[in-house]
């Protein structure tokens, strides 16, 4: 059976303050067209979720309205204990600081170098050239980029790409990161690296992290591996027996969420759909 949701209400706001994020009974339609009909989940401070569902379930939707990008018909949505359904847009410019966003399609500037697309928004803020080259550095240096300081995105692979926004996602420090679809498009050996950087990002700083994706392969590495800092690689739970880590499912169905809860619980559900979804 799918584990019960943790869900905020009005009457349970302040629950919300300590959640990184919360979906409280959020609707939303386009032309017409239902898209989000009743979502409820939240994600706990430090922990991930992957949130998957098939093409046009409503995943990247959420990422939009957790952006505060567009607003739903009905429903609250907290971000960081904000109600961004409430906010204005100059107060969701100072919210969305405090994230990190990883595109599907990377989202780099073709015009400009790998170091000035990772540095971006330290460089709008006037932070001192030497503390951009030193963090960009840092950034680079955590997806295993650093040589690629002076190229420009032409000149990288689509996994390289990837890899780049995620230095670019990370260099601000976010309390929060939004991956949408970050393995799409991308052979098998590559997709693993990505799944390989995103876990170390959660096991070496614990960053709340809202994963969007269609293949469920990527959220059983996350759910199967963890980062072993000391030996500076991924490595299968097997290996460590009775370690857990923060990582949790939840799926899409026609706009509504079918299942809440664990690799573990997953598997063990008798939801027809959710059995051949995962088979």
């Amino acid at each position: 059976m799918p584990a019960e949701l943790t869900i905020a209400t009005p009457a349970s706001v302040g629950e919300a303050q300590h959640k990184a994020i919360v979906f409280d009974d959020v609707a939303i339609e386009f032309e017409g067209k239902i898209v989000l009909d009743g979502v409820s989940f939240a994600l706990t401070r430090g922990e991930t979720m992957a949130l998957l569902g098939v093409a046009g379930a409503g995943k990247t939707t959420i990422l939009k309205l957790t952006l505060g990008l567009i607003k739903p018909n009905r429903g609250h949505i907290y971000v960081l204990g904000h109600e961004v359904t409430q906010m204005r847009e100059e107060d969701l410019f100072d919210l969305r600081r405090k994230l990190g966003i990883v595109f599907q399609e990377s989202a780099l500037f073709d015009s400009l170098t790998v170091r000035e697309n990772v540095g971006f928004r330290l460089i709008e803020e006037g932070v001192p050239e030497e503390e951009i080259n030193q963090r960009v550095a840092e950034g680079l240096r955590f997806v295993g980029l650093e040589h690629t300081m002076d190229m420009f995105p032409a000149q990288l692979s689509g996994g390289m790409r990837r890899r780049v926004a995620i230095a670019r996602a990370i260099i601000t420090q976010p309390e929060i990161l939004l991956y949408d679809s970050p393995t799409a498009g991308l052979d098998p050996i590559t997709s693993t690296t990505i799944i390989e950087l995103i876990v170390k990002q959660r096991d070496v700083y614990q960053t709340s992290a809202l994963l969007v994706s269609h293949r469920l392969q990527d959220a059983f590495i996350l759910a199967s591996h963890y980062f072993d800092v000391e030996g500076d690689e991924m490595r299968p739970l097997t290996s460590s027996p009775g370690k857990k880590i923060n990582t949790v499912f939840t799926i899409l169905r026609d706009g509504k969420v079918i299942f809440s809860g664990t690799a573990a619980e997953l598997a063990e559900s008798e939801d027809e759909y959710i059995k051949e979804y995962i088979s």
